[in-house]
């Protein structure tokens, strides 16, 4: 029975809303509209809309749908299903309906939570966007004002300053923020206060006003639950309370059915209140998001940070960067991408600019110094040009301080003829050591040696034998020595190697004092050796000159103490000093090879002071200091200036005259002495082409001499004497060439006459006499030619010939030919072409020229084509037609004469 009334209540009949007393069963709304498409086509849509179910507020408690528990209890129907709730009558009783006076109350309580939670929203939302507008404008002022323009750099913060900077700005937000809320909560609270007083009055007018009965008819409750129906559903409903049923559904299923449990709907999505941040509720839809409504969105931080650093950015951009002015070094080749790294640009930029040159080039090929200095140029750097020989640069410096010279000895370099007691005088002078003196005598090792004097003074003596060495010191310009004694023995006088000794002297640019010697002989005659040095510009004191002599005797020890006292006033004189505090530099005066001890070089040192393993150059080989050895053959630590000693530790054996040199490390002694290598090789493959006469004649008319300088070896004095009055003559009336006898003695060829040649570039004249083996082998390997004579016009010829060629020769013109122009031809891309007719002589394709209009010249220059029957030809010879164009030049009419000729030299004569 009971499941048959249950089937019964399913579908239960009621009167509509409407009030109109209609019994039916309510339908969902349907509506047509038209929905409209592209292009002007639109198709007509149902619609069906279905009603939303509201929640009615009078509900039981425990009963999902309020409404139709109400609209049971007013037909009389027993409410079935609520657990907890026992039924009246043994089930048969309606439910207890509420009071007026609890409907009034509860309709109170849910409306005025209701107008609470709408005032906390709209507090809310006005508060969020009063914070939001204040966050926007202020990151809108940042914004606007512009960064500061940095003048020197921009500031570069790192990362903790930056977020310490954004630490305070999120800060300052906060603090803005907190204190609107806290401004928002204070008139809430006001708000709250005044809304209670209103509410108490409200209740005790009502409790006044009430009817005292405390029954109600069934329909109040339905009553009393549609008008709280108005009100929204989730405030009706507590959080625990189970969703509503869907439209269709029954309500009886779930009372027939007590163990059928659903899970309940979730929570509907509360909508955020006007003028609230739409990101401060809950899920935001795509229209939501699109349309306008609701709150603005204020800008992050985020978004606040990527401004500034636009602007940052922005400024940063506007400031001019100048461009870096570099100093590029230049060789004399370069490759385009060395190039760029040292302009420090793009190798692509360079290349661009090579074409706009019209240098076709890639990265890795080498362009000349002349286009690379065009290119650094164009880039606004600036060019500093270097070459090989620059590696040379800073190797020998005169910079020393005043301050920091300090005396040194005098070098002096003793020289004389053969057995006029030069080597006599050398011994007598060591014995005057006082340190070889005490030591008991001494052992010479070296070309040079140091004598100190009962004084304390200390002279530095060079043997020079053969006089070699010392030439080839004035060839490479080292001003080795300081002093030279000429030796002069008082029986012989002046000799051949005497004079020789004083043109070396002479050469040298150094002061000579003259020792006579051999006094002590019976046949001596100063005065006669004073006389005759008279004729070589030797003038001495005692004939009023300034050259000091001095009568010694080697043999009998005389006079040794004023020699050493004339040595010791000239090199006062001169103030000879030095600065032993610097890297040392010197001379090689000899080197040579040993068994056992490799290459040793004996060095005299001039400035500053050499120490056991310093790095030298010297010539074109290098090395280390491994050992110094001293004139007594002692090894000592260090040289101080004008100390001779012989050094160890070479690569290879130096020349004689070689400059010898301390650097600062091994890479740049290495780096020199390859360069100086190299420039050794390439003069020896240029000497083969230096000996000969010709060649001489070639420079000479070059421009490279206009002096000829002769060595003159004869048999007899007479024809020496000869040869150079002659030599004299040739140019004695000519400015522009002379000749230059360096030295003129009777003998044959030796090694000292090859040195001097071979030092000035000079040709060796032999007449009626030979070069020694010595001499020969000496001239083959430096490219002195010798020229042997016995006749002595032959010598006056060729050096005729040689004086002629250093003439600037003379410029003479001859005449070849006449042509007329019969016609003119306007040719495109070429010019004007005259058609010719040669009536008189020959024209010659780059002869000179001349256009001539009624026997006028009105223009010279060269012709620049000469053709014939379409074909370029060489000449046109007389009665023949040819096509000419002059170069430059294309003023040209019928009738003109054109008139040929050429230019001829005519080496001129003394």
């Amino acid at each position: 029975m009971t499941d048959s009334n249950d089937q019964d209540q399913k579908k239960v009949l009621h009167l509509s809303g409407s009030g109109k007393g209609k019994l039916e069963l309510k339908k969902p709304v349907e509506t047509q509209v038209r929905q409209s498409f592209s292009h002007g086509r639109s198709k007509p849509v149902t619609v069906e809309v279905k009603r939303k179910r509201a929640v009615e507020k009078g509900a039981l408690p425990g009963v999902a749908d309020g409404g139709a528990a109400a609209r049971q209890a007013a037909q009389g129907i027993p409410v079935r299903g609520v657990p907890g709730q026992r039924q009246r009558g043994g089930g048969g009783g309606a439910v207890r309906q509420l009071t007026n006076q609890e409907r009034e109350a509860r309709i109170r309580a849910l409306q005025g939570a209701a107008e609470d939670n709408r005032r906390r929203a709209e507090e809310e939302a006005e508060a969020a966007v009063l914070a939001a507008e204040a966050a926007a404008r202020a990151a809108e002022e940042e914004a606007s004002q512009p960064a500061p323009v940095v003048e020197e750099e921009p500031e570069i913060l790192d990362a903790e300053t930056l977020r310490q900077r954004e630490l305070a700005e999120l800060r300052g937000i906060e603090e803005a923020e907190r204190a609107k809320a806290q401004e928002a909560e204070r008139r809430r609270q006001e708000e709250e206060a005044k809304r209670k007083e209103a509410d108490e009055a409200k209740r005790k007018d009502t409790e006044q006003t009430r009817p005292q009965g405390a029954g109600a008819r069934p329909a109040a409750g339905g009553a009393g639950a549609r008008t709280a129906s108005t009100t929204e559903a989730p405030v009706a409903r507590g959080p625990g309370a189970p969703a509503a049923p869907r439209f269709g559904e029954e309500e009886d299923d779930r009372r027939g059915k007590p163990g059928n449990k659903k899970a309940p709907a979730p929570a509907p999505v509360r909508k955020a209140a006007p003028g609230a941040d739409r990101r401060k509720g809950s899920k935001m839809t795509v229209s939501q998001a699109l349309s306008d409504e609701g709150g603005e969105r204020t800008r992050s931080l985020a978004a606040v940070r990527r401004a500034r650093e636009r602007e940052r950015l922005r400024q940063m951009s506007r400031q001019e960067t100048q461009k870096v002015t570099r100093d590029v070094v230049l060789p004399e080749v370069i490759t385009v991408q060395e190039l760029a790294n040292r302009m420090a640009e793009r190798g692509a930029d360079v290349i661009k600019q090579l074409m706009r040159m019209g240098v076709m080039a890639t990265i890795n090929q080498t362009i000349d110094a002349d286009t690379a200095e065009l290119i650094i140029a164009e880039f606004g750097h600036r060019v500093r040009r270097v070459s090989e020989a620059d590696v040379e640069v800073g190797l020998r410096l005169n910079d020393d301080a005043e301050t920091a010279l300090v005396p040194r000895p005098p070098v002096v370099t003793i020289m004389g003829h053969v057995d006029h007691g030069k080597t006599s005088l050398l011994d007598a002078l060591r014995q005057t050591d006082v340190v070889s003196r005490e030591a008991g005598g001494i052992t010479q090792h070296i070309g040079a040696y140091q004598v100190q004097l009962e004084s304390g003074a200390k002279i530095t003596f060079i043997d020079t034998p053969g006089h070699a060495a010392f030439t080839e010191m004035r060839a490479r310009g080292a001003n080795v020595t300081d002093v030279v004694v000429l030796v002069v023995a008082a029986n012989d006088g002046v000799m051949p190697q005497t004079i020789e000794a004083i043109h070396h002297a002479k050469a040298a640019k150094v002061p000579i004092i003259v020792a006579i010697n051999k006094i002590d002989l019976p046949d001596a005659k100063p005065d006669r050796v004073r006389q005759e040095l008279l004729q070589h510009e030797l003038v001495v004191e005692e004939l009023g000159g300034d050259i000091q002599t001095v009568e010694v005797s080697a043999k009998a020890k005389r006079n040794l103490d004023k020699l050493e006292e004339a040595i010791l006033l000239q090199a006062e004189i001169l103030e000879l000093k030095a600065n032993p505090e610097r890297t040392a530099e010197g001379v090689v005066v000899e080197a040579k090879l040993e068994r056992g001890r490799g290459s040793v070089a004996t060095v005299l040192v001039q400035r500053g002071t050499l120490k056991v393993g310093d790095v030298f150059v010297t010539g074109s080989e290098w090395g280390r200091v491994r050992a110094l050895v001293n004139d007594r053959g002692q090894s000592v630590e260090q040289a101080a200036p004008a100390s001779p000693v012989e050094v160890l530790g070479l690569n290879g054996t130096p020349l004689a005259g070689d400059d010898f040199t301390v650097v600062e490390s091994e890479a740049r002694a290495r780096e020199i002495a390859e360069f100086r290598q190299r420039k050794k090789r390439e003069a020896a493959n240029a000497a083969s082409a230096r000996g000969s006469l010709q060649d001489m004649f070639s420079r000479i008319q070059a421009g490279e001499a206009k002096e000829l300088p002769v060595v003159i070896k004869g048999d007899v004095q007479g024809s020496i004497e000869a040869i150079s009055n002659a030599l004299e003559k040739l140019t004695a009336e000519n400015t522009e060439v002379k000749v230059r006898v360096l030295h003129a003695s009777v003998g044959a060829i030796n090694e000292s006459d090859i040195t001097l040649a071979n030092a000035s570039n000079a040709m060796v004249i032999g007449f009626n006499v030979r070069a020694n083996p010595q001499a020969r082998d000496m001239a083959k390997r430096d490219s002195v030619e010798i020229r042997y004579y016995s006749i002595i016009y032959n010598v006056i010829d060729d050096v005729k010939a040689a004086l002629t060629g250093m003439l600037s020769p003379t410029l003479r013109e001859r005449f070849i030919g006449y042509a007329e122009i019969r016609e003119v031809f306007n040719i495109t891309k070429v010019g004007k072409v005259a058609g010719c007719m040669v009536t008189q002589g020959t024209v010659k394709r780059g002869a000179g020229c001349r256009l001539l209009r009624d026997n006028v010249v009105i223009h010279e220059g060269t012709l620049k084509t000469l053709k014939r029957f379409k074909d370029e030809v060489k000449e046109v010879r007389e009665g023949y037609e040819c096509g000419m164009a002059f170069e430059n030049y294309d003023n040209i009419l019928a009738g003109d004469i054109i008139e040929a000729f050429e230019i001829e030299e005519v080496a001129r004569e003394l």
